[in-house]
């Protein structure tokens, strides 16, 4: 029996190509996939389960049940009609919207507050439809598995997710991974094609284009939103879009607009940040529907998140998390913690602002070194809460002040200022008469400026608006800072 060696690239890849690589149907080049359809489809539910729980769903079912049958609409019509497609809104106010493997497909409540029109709303999920029928993240997993195999790492026949390390068990880690120049036109090109199939006016997708390169415009320099973040120039693909609509020689405003309805779907949608879900006033976290707060450390960096709010040091050598533990006593939540995997030190019983609490020292271990830290859980009314405070072995001792502040920060809030919040919203109004967008904003004034107002109307402020037309005003809402 002669000794087993792992195969160099070229034999891989000769190997692979015997049988010949699939054409895919959407794009018609040949595509070479060491996913099947059963672990793209695995992968994406995974991480969709994970997004969920982390950044949490617009609760509206209305709004909801609608993205959903206008994106399943748009996917029947695909190459890929058989998927489990899913369309979700997300709670989360940036401009975004994503595609995980095997149709999960997001849009965040954020990127609908910009849109005027159901044919717009096709254009965004189209579009991301588009890089699963494309299967654009399956080829770069595939490529990062056939690089493995050069090198030893994997085998194409070991069985299961387990293969994709890092992914399997962690999805939210498929939203870094960034599409090419190529792949995003190639998105909009099968967008636009969906469009068509669904009756859709095509002006939608160029029109989606625009005002999201006039939303980027207004946020402060570097900043841009996600869902433009790492595609092609918005200039560059407004043209490139109606120059693709025109070769098809079609009319780009025949077909559904449904701006009307689209409004009226979004009339009340919470604009910008919710601060019921949880807001900063100057270092304090407040989370009024918990009736909680906490002091971030000055200079700290904290983000809200729906399942947590967590915070790094300005060294990022250290954190601290808040979560709900849930409905269970203390002592279940220390010993679901210890059980976790980590090595924990037997609980003691402390208080925290006259709150009964446990704490307990845990290590662990990490790619990156060990982590110590301490867990303490707090009783609130109903509920458990567990604060994590935790640094690298060797910074401990430095942020221990600073920790056990923290800690002693936790407190119930009772104060109505700061329970009852409210979000800004988008509200829809008639326009009575003819005037401009500037003098309608003087006449009834929104929470925004006139510049976003005006991006939000996909018109300019000395636009002439028609009476009975509908738009936009952003009215309500709590201030509260980011943290």
């Amino acid at each position: 029996m002669s000794i087993a060696r792992t195969p160099t690239l070229p034999l891989v890849v000769a190997l692979l190509l015997l049988g010949g690589c699939p054409r895919n149907p959407a794009t018609g080049s040949r595509q070479l996939s060491l996913v099947s359809e059963e672990q793209e489809i695995e992968l994406g539910q995974q991480a969709a389960a994970q997004v969920e729980q982390q950044v949490g769903l617009y609760s509206d079912p209305a709004v909801q049940k609608y993205v959903s049958a206008v994106g399943k609409e748009l996917a029947a019509r695909s190459e890929r009609p058989k998927l489990p497609w899913s369309f979700r809104v997300l709670d989360d106010p940036s401009p975004n919207a994503f595609a995980l493997p095997g149709g999960q497909i997001f849009i965040t409540r954020g990127l609908m507050t910009y849109l005027v029109s159901e044919a717009e709303l096709a254009a965004v999920l189209g579009h991301e439809i588009g890089h699963v029928t494309a299967k654009h993240s399956v080829d770069m997993i595939s490529r990062t598995q056939l690089a493995e195999l050069a090198f030893g790492v994997g085998t194409v026949l070991e069985p299961g997710l387990a293969k994709f390390g890092g992914l399997a068990g962690g999805g939210l880690q498929l939203l870094f991974l960034k599409f090419s120049r190529d792949d995003e036109n190639q998105a909009d090109v099968l967008g636009l094609r969906y469009l068509g199939r669904s009756g859709y006016a095509a002006q939608g997708m160029p029109n989606l284009l625009a005002t999201l390169g006039r939303q980027s415009a207004l946020e402060p320099k570097g900043r841009l939103p996600t869902w433009l973040s790492t595609h092609p120039s918005e200039a560059d693909r407004v043209e490139r879009t109606q120059e693709l609509i025109r070769k098809e020689g079609v009319d780009p405003a025949a077909g559904k607009v449904e701006r009307e309805g689209y409004l009226a779907r979004i009339d009340g949608m919470a604009f910008g940040e919710d601060p019921r879900n949880g807001y900063f006033t100057g270092q304090t976290f407040v989370q009024p529907q918990l009736r909680i707060s906490v002091e971030v450390p000055q200079g700290w960096k904290a983000q809200n998140l729906a399942a947590t709010m967590a915070a790094l040091s300005p060294d990022q050598d250290a954190a601290f998390e808040l979560q709900v533990a849930g409905q269970v006593t203390l002592e279940q939540a220390a010993q679901q913690f210890a059980a976790s995997g980590v090595q924990t030190s037997q609980a003691r019983g402390a208080t925290v602002n006259g709150l009964p609490a446990l704490v307990m020292e845990f290590t662990a271990s990490t790619d990156s070194g060990e982590l110590q830290g301490s867990a303490t859980f707090i009783r609130q009314a109903e509920r458990t809460f567990a604060l994590f405070t935790y640094a690298g072995a060797e910074r401990l001792a430095r942020y221990a002040d600073v920790f056990s502040q923290t800690v002693a920060s936790f407190r119930p809030v009772s104060d109505p200022a700061l329970l009852e919040v409210q979000p800004a919203r988008v509200k829809i109004a008639r326009v009575a008469q003819p005037t401009t967008l500037e003098q309608f904003n003087a006449a009834r004034p929104s929470s925004v400026d006139l510049q976003r107002l005006a991006v939000l109307n996909q018109v300019e402020p000395q636009t002439q608006l028609v009476p009975g037309a509908a738009i936009k005003r952003v009215v309500g809402g709590t201030a509260a800072r980011g943290g």
